[in-house]
């Protein structure tokens, strides 16, 4: 087999080579003028010529608060229109975008922070008091979902003009889990986020006319990148949902054309009241990622609305990577096509390019692909090639076509809810409490979540030990969305002979939990 690689250019763009994303946005936001840009409730709460008064007048706050180009702003609060303003506002200030997800602890936050080493933190109102301890020398304000905070206080009349920049700065880090248990920074760039939007833009049929329904959260690719960059970049209207109300979302569809979401969103959908076949009527495309689609699910989808949900795959380091095509199959199972520009290549446990149809790992080369781990040299020159190839740990096959199926990962991961979480993190706050000889986390299939997180944990001899104890162990320790869905307790863990935990066997024994087995 060959590489395989999708050389079609990426389409045109009016503002001049070589600009950040931001001032591309800002282009296309100043032609769409009084144009809705976020609607919520049925309110527009922010329209296209919104966009350069208020991010400047944000981005000045950021400066005057102690942000400069380059200087990294760690941001955790909760979906809201000010936040993604807060967004915008950074990138135009040439600050590096850091975004967490609103469910982890004060703990997790102060290896975020310690890592980061940012100018700026910003956080929910409640969480002010926890986050100032964890802190260190940023500057910690505030943004509520209703608008409140004290970012938002004494913002400057005078705006601040956008910084000069270069597409190859750092936009962006996005912490993503590692083969250490501790997450990893993945810089990205301008030119990273903005080729992957463009060549999005043109794959997916972005139009001025389109209406998308937002309903993934904003610290995450699918949410603040994928959906929200389409949108800014076709001068397209979001109907903007802080959080996911099947019955609320299925009413939006009668005035949208596109929905991206994750496979829980799609079962959900399909398992509410509200749904019927002509609710879709007026709808064009409906994306699904961050996890695999079960078959069923897209056949099942089809059959009640006449659509087939177009699967993509991706992941932090390189945004999308492959596409199912607008115009043809969307093969249940598959993810599609490398992207425009972007090249892939399967190769075998011993370095080879495997035989089409056969599984290996999946390697991506291309203009999308991360410049690196923040401050871990060694752990990015261990992710990649000689050759410029980033390893993705995910096993696939390709056919002789170039279409991928993804059939496994080789590095260690659950993907629940569209969420990536790594069992070594898991494992080490459970093999802490009293009375734990050791534990195996492991992901099983399930029915809304894609995957479901189980512990198996051993019991030292003699100690008492309850599934209810490990739970209320780790509560205060890890996210909610870590959580195992079932802890299993045994007197021992299998082996093999070289003595190392046989995961594969655990997952096939507890893999009918939530799914029942075939």
């Amino acid at each position: 087999m060959t590489e395989h690689a999708n050389t079609s250019a990426a389409p045109a763009d009016t503002t001049p080579a070589g600009a950040t994303l931001i001032a591309h946005i800002l282009s296309v936001a100043a032609a769409a003028g009084d144009k809705p840009f976020l609607v919520e409730a049925g309110l527009t709460r922010l329209s296209f010529a919104d966009l350069e008064p208020r991010t400047a007048r944000l981005a000045a706050r950021l400066v005057a608060l102690g942000g400069k180009p380059a200087a990294r702003i760690v941001v955790q609060v909760d979906k809201s229109v000010e936040a993604v303003l807060l967004y915008l506002a950074a990138l135009r200030a040439g600050m590096v975008f850091v975004p967490l997800n609103t469910a982890y602890t004060a703990t997790e936050l102060a290896y975020f922070i310690g890592d980061a080493e940012p100018a700026v933190v910003v956080c929910r109102p409640a969480d002010e008091a926890a986050v100032r301890a964890v802190a260190g020398a940023a500057r910690v304000v505030t943004l509520g979902a209703d608008g409140t905070g004290s970012l938002l206080e004494d913002l400057p009349q005078q705006g601040l003009p956008l910084a000069a920049g270069e597409a190859g700065d750092l936009a962006a880090i996005l912490y993503t889990s590692g083969t250490t248990g501790r997450s990893k920074g993945a810089m990205l760039t301008h030119a990273n986020l903005l080729s992957n939007a463009l060549t999005l833009k043109d794959l997916w049929r972005w139009q001025s006319d389109d209406v998308l329904i937002h309903i993934l959260p904003i610290y995450h690719v699918h949410g603040l990148f994928v959906a929200l960059h389409g949108a800014l970049l076709a001068g397209a209207s979001v109907l903007f949902h802080q959080g996911f109300d099947p019955a609320a979302v299925i009413a939006d569809f009668a005035a949208a054309t596109v929905l991206m979401g994750v496979p829980t969103h799609y079962t959900r959908l399909m398992d509410s009241p509200e749904h019927c076949p002509g609710a879709c009527a007026h709808m064009r495309l409906f994306i699904s990622g961050s996890a695999p689609l079960l078959a069923e699910a897209h056949q099942r989808f089809e059959g009640l609305t006449g659509q087939r949900i177009l699967e993509r795959y991706g992941m932090t380091e390189c945004g999308m990577i492959t596409s199912n095509p607008y115009d043809g199959d969307r093969v249940a199972g598959t993810v599609g096509y490398p992207l425009p520009g972007v090249a892939v290549r399967v190769r075998g446990d011993s370095g080879d390019l495997v035989t089409n149809g056969e599984p290996g790992l999946l390697e991506v080369r291309g203009p999308n692909v991360f410049a690196g781990y923040w401050r871990n040299p060694d752990k990015t020159a261990q992710e990649f090639r000689a050759d410029g190839f980033f390893i993705t740990g995910d096993v696939a096959t390709q056919a002789p076509d170039g279409r991928i199926t993804l059939v496994g990962r080789a590095k260690d991961l659950i993907i629940a809810g569209g969420l990536n979480i790594y069992p070594k993190e898991i494992e080490e706050a459970i093999d802490a409490l009293p009375g734990v000889a050791e534990s195996a986390v492991i992901g099983v299939p399930h029915a809304d979540l894609g995957e479901a997180v189980v512990a198996v944990v051993a019991r030292q001899r003699g100690a008492e030990l309850s599934g209810d104890g490990v739970m209320a162990g780790i509560a205060d320790s890890l996210a909610r969305f870590k959580h195992p869905r079932r802890v299993v307790i045994v007197d021992e863990l299998p082996r093999n002979a070289m003595g190392k935990v046989q995961k594969a066997a655990l997952r096939a024994e507890h893999g009918g939990l939530f799914v029942p087995k075939p």
